[in-house]
């Protein structure tokens, strides 16, 4: 098995069901899937039963209590349950391109993360795209998201096919290499080495500082922006605070000043 790939997930059932869908048509077809589940309810459970036969290896799902926003905790734990040595986190309202785990296979080396993106939809896009468009790849096309309202931009240039475009784009991109839930990779013992995510953190760049850590304790970072693409559906963020973001805010600065490596509330609770 060559990677394992978390995906972190509460309560939005459909878009989940589009993610899976997306990541059963991949070409690298030997990668665990791993859902990090912050309390979901059973219709959840539901759509991952029915992607069941559709991986090579057994999706893995790690759930836990409802109890408020937890998505550290939950992906601590999930890192736990991986049984690979290299981890790709996405969330579960972003769909991957065809290639997406083969550009991050591709492009992985020891002593560094990478860093994607994604290219973001507006809702009536992310409604309107089917398992069928998913499938023939049409929701990763610029011609057919213009037809459907996404307004032209420069951004759309995320989405190209052309490699030496996207190597291009990555090198000069202004774009911060930094640790992105939505896409990254990295090897796993360098997630144990500073005592991954950091469970004193609610929503807000929690993916972020555990970038910076991994900074803080010698790796590098390496931008494929251009090179493994996955598509954003929008949604509501009830989660969202200022209070949470000046406490997070806070804790990064406090991180970034006395160059943290290793957290206290981290994975090592559950070792």
């Amino acid at each position: 098995m060559e990677l394992s790939v978390i995906i972190t997930t509460y309560n939005k059932e459909i878009w989940l069901q589009k993610v899976l869908e997306g990541y059963a048509n991949q070409s690298e077809q030997n990668f665990e899937v791993i859902i990090a589940d912050d309390g979901s309810n059973s219709n959840t459970k539901h759509i991952i039963d029915s992607f069941q036969n559709r991986f090579i290896h057994p999706i893995q799902h790690i759930w836990q209590e409802d109890n408020g926003f937890q998505k550290c905790k939950i992906l601590n734990k999930a890192i736990l349950k991986s049984t690979t040595d290299y981890l790709l986190f996405t969330d579960g309202d972003c769909i991957p391109r065809f290639d997406f785990v083969a550009q991050h296979l591709k492009n992985k080396e020891k002593g560094y993360f990478l860093s994607g993106g994604y290219f973001k939809l507006p809702m009536s896009v992310s409604e309107k795209i089917s398992l069928n468009d998913i499938k023939n790849q049409n929701c990763f096309s610029i011609s057919w998201l213009i037809k459907n309202n996404v307004s032209k931009s420069f951004k759309l240039t995320k989405l190209t096919r052309n490699i030496l475009f996207a190597k291009l784009m990555n090198c000069i991109t202004p774009t911060k290499k930094t640790f992105n839930g939505h896409n990254t990779s990295c090897y796993k013992e360098d997630i144990l080495a500073v005592n991954g995510f950091n469970e004193e953190m609610q929503y807000g760049g929690l993916d972020r500082e555990l970038g910076e850590r991994l900074l803080n304790n010698g790796l590098k970072s390496k931008q494929i922006r251009y090179s493994a693409i996955c598509i954003h559906l929008e949604h509501e963020r009830i989660y969202a605070s200022i209070e949470n973001w000046k406490k997070n805010n806070e804790i990064r600065n406090y991180n970034q000043k006395h160059k943290i490596t290793k957290i206290e509330k981290g994975i090592s609770q559950y070792l």
